[in-house]
C-alpha cells in the first residue's frame, strides 16, 4: 500500500515537474520570440555604413542624389562659363576694330609757308580717313589750331589730362630753320627738333605699346622717308642748276652739316608719363582679383562663425554683425596687401609724398575690397555658400574684362565698367603710381557707392531670410506642442 501510494505519489510528482519545465520553456521561447521581433523592428532597413559598393541596389538613391549633384553643377559651370567668358572674350577680341575710337592731336606751328607742316597735315589727314593703311589701322587725327596750345606744356598737359590719347606738333618754323642749317653749315642742326610726338604710356600701357606708338611712329616714319627724299631731290636740283660758286657753297656747308641731307627732318617722341615698374601689373589687375578673393574668404569665414549666434540674435544685432564686422575685417587684411608692395618700389611718390601716395593707395585698396567684399557678403544671404561660388566667378569676370584694355578699345557693351569697382580702382591706382589724370573723387564716389548699395541690401536679404527662419521655427515649436499635448 505504501509502496502504492508512493508510487502514485511519486507519479504525480514528475508529471508536475514535467509541466513546469514545459510552461517554463514556453515562456523563454516566447520571451525570445519578442526580444527576436523587437530587435528585428529596431534593426537598421536602409543601407549599412561602410558595407556596400558604389553600384550596390541599396545605395541606388543616394546613388541617385550623388549623381544628381554633380551634373547640375557641371550644367551650371557650363552656363557661367559661356556667360562670363564670352564677356571677357569680346572685351579682348575686337580691339583693333576700334582703334579709330583713340584721338589724337595734329598741330602745325611751322607757318603758312612752311612745307614740312602741310606735308603732316595732309599726311595725318589721309591715315584718319583710313588711306594707304590696313582698315581700322589707325588712330583718329585732329587738325588743331596752335592757339588754344601755344606751348609745348600746354600740349602736354593736354595729353596728360586726357583730351587726346596722343598729339603730334610740328614745331615752330621748322621748315625755315632747316633752309638755315644748310646754308650756314650750322652743325648743330638737330633733325629731331622738327617734330614732337607725346603719349601717355601710364594712361594704358596696352593702348599705347600696342596701337598708339607703333601706328604713329610707322606714319611718321613712312611720311617723313617720303617727304626727306623729295626735298632733297628739289634741294640738289637746285644746285645743278645753280652757279659753280653757289655750289660750291652749298656742298661746303653740307660737309659741316650732313645731317640736313642724310635726314633733314625727323621727331621725338616724348613719353610724358612712363610705365616704369613692372610690378605695376600686379596692382593693378592681377592683384585685383586677389583682392576679391581675400574679400571671398572673409565672406566664407563670417558665414560660417556667425551660424554659431545667429539664431540667438535678434534681427537688429544680427545685421549690423553683418554689416561692421566685414568692414572691420578688411582694414588689416587691406594694409597687408598694400605693405606688400612696398619691398617692389612702386612709385608712390609720382604724384604725393611717398608716404601720403603710399596711405591713398591703401585707402583705395579698402575702398575696394569693402565694395567687392559686402557684395558677396549680400549674396551668399540669398545664394547659400553651395551656389555662391558662381557669382564669385560672375563678379571676377566682370569687373576684370573692362580692366585690362581701354574702354575706347571695346564694343560700347562694355561700359558698364565706368562704374564697376576694380575699373574705378586701377585708375585711381594709375593716378597715385603714374600721375595720370586725377579722377580720385569719382573713383571713391564709385567704390562708395557700391559699399552703400550693399549696406541696403545686406540688411534687406538678411530680413528676408530671416522673417522664413522664424516662421519655420515657429511652425516647428507648434508642431512639438500638439505632440505633447
Amino acid at each position: 500500500m505504501d509502496s502504492g501510494r508512493n508510487s502514485v505519489t511519486g507519479t504525480a510528482v514528475d508529471e508536475h515537474s514535467d509541466e513546469d519545465a514545459y510552461i517554463q520553456t514556453e515562456q523563454a521561447r516566447k520571451e525570445l520570440g519578442h526580444r527576436a521581433a523587437e530587435d528585428e523592428a529596431q534593426a537598421p532597413t536602409g543601407p549599412r555604413k561602410f558595407q556596400h559598393g558604389f553600384w550596390d541596389p541599396e545605395v541606388a538613391h543616394l546613388r541617385a542624389i550623388y549623381m544628381k549633384i554633380l551634373g547640375m553643377t557641371i550644367v551650371l559651370l557650363i552656363c557661367v562659363m559661356w556667360i562670363c567668358f564670352s564677356t571677357y572674350w569680346g572685351s579682348l577680341g575686337e580691339t583693333a576694330e576700334h582703334v579709330p575710337n583713340l584721338k589724337g592731336l595734329v598741330i602745325n606751328r611751322d607757318g603758312a609757308d612752311g612745307i614740312l607742316g602741310q606735308a603732316i597735315v595732309t599726311a595725318f589727314e589721309a591715315n584718319s580717313r583710313g588711306e594707304g593703311v590696313a582698315p581700322k589701322a589707325h588712330l583718329t587725327w585732329v587738325v588743331t589750331d596752335s592757339s588754344p596750345l601755344p606751348t609745348d606744356e600746354d600740349v602736354a598737359q593736354a595729353v596728360v589730362e586726357e583730351h587726346a590719347w596722343a598729339a603730334v606738333v610740328v614745331n615752330s618754323a621748322a621748315t625755315s630753320l632747316l633752309t638755315s642749317a644748310r646754308a650756314s653749315g650750322n652743325s648743330s642742326y638737330d633733325p629731331r627738333t622738327a617734330i614732337t610726338f607725346y603719349y601717355n604710356q601710364g594712361r594704358n600701357e596696352i593702348a599705347a605699346n600696342s596701337f598708339i606708338v607703333p601706328y604713329t611712329t610707322a606714319l611718321l616714319q613712312s611720311t617723313l622717308a617720303s617727304f626727306n627724299a623729295k626735298l632733297n631731290s628739289e634741294f640738289f636740283g637746285s644746285l645743278s642748276s645753280s652757279s659753280g660758286e653757289t655750289s660750291q657753297q652749298a656742298l661746303a656747308a653740307i660737309v659741316q652739316a650732313p645731317q640736313t641731307v642724310s635726314q633733314p627732318f625727323s621727331y621725338e617722341a616724348i613719353n610724358l608719363r612712363p610705365y616704369t615698374k613692372t610690378a605695376s601689373q600686379a596692382v593693378l589687375l592681377v592683384g585685383q582679383i586677389y583682392i576679391i578673393i581675400f574679400a571671398f574668404v572673409i565672406t566664407m569665414t563670417h558665414d560660417f562663425a556667425r551660424g554659431i549666434i545667429s539664431p540667438f540674435l535678434r534681427f537688429s544685432s544680427y545685421a549690423r554683425i553683418r554689416l561692421f564686422v566685414p568692414l572691420v575685417l578688411y582694414i588689416p587684411v587691406s594694409f597687408s596687401y598694400a605693405m606688400v608692395s612696398l619691398p617692389f618700389k612702386l612709385t608712390f611718390g609720382a604724384k604725393y609724398s611717398y608716404a601720403g601716395g603710399f596711405f591713398l593707395f591703401w585707402v583705395f585698396v579698402y575702398l575696394g575690397m569693402a565694395g567687392l567684399g559686402l557684395a558677396t557678403e549680400a549674396m551668399i544671404t540669398l545664394l547659400t555658400p553651395r551656389f555662391i561660388a558662381y557669382f564669385l566667378v560672375t563678379l571676377i569676370i566682370f569687373n576684370v574684362s573692362v580692366a585690362s584694355v581701354p574702354i575706347a578699345l571695346q564694343p560700347s557693351f562694355y561700359r558698364y565698367g565706368y562704374g564697376f569697382p576694380v575699373f574705378n580702382l586701377a585708375e585711381a591706382i594709375r593716378t597715385i603710381i603714374f600721375n595720370t589724370k586725377n579722377r580720385l573723387g569719382l573713383n571713391a564716389g564709385v567704390l562708395l557707392a557700391w559699399v552703400a548699395l550693399s549696406m541696403v541690401t545686406v540688411p534687406l536679404f538678411t530680413w528676408i531670410v530671416r522673417r522664413k527662419d522664424e516662421r519655420e521655427e515657429k511652425k516647428r515649436v507648434e508642431e512639438a506642442k500638439a505632440v505633447v499635448a
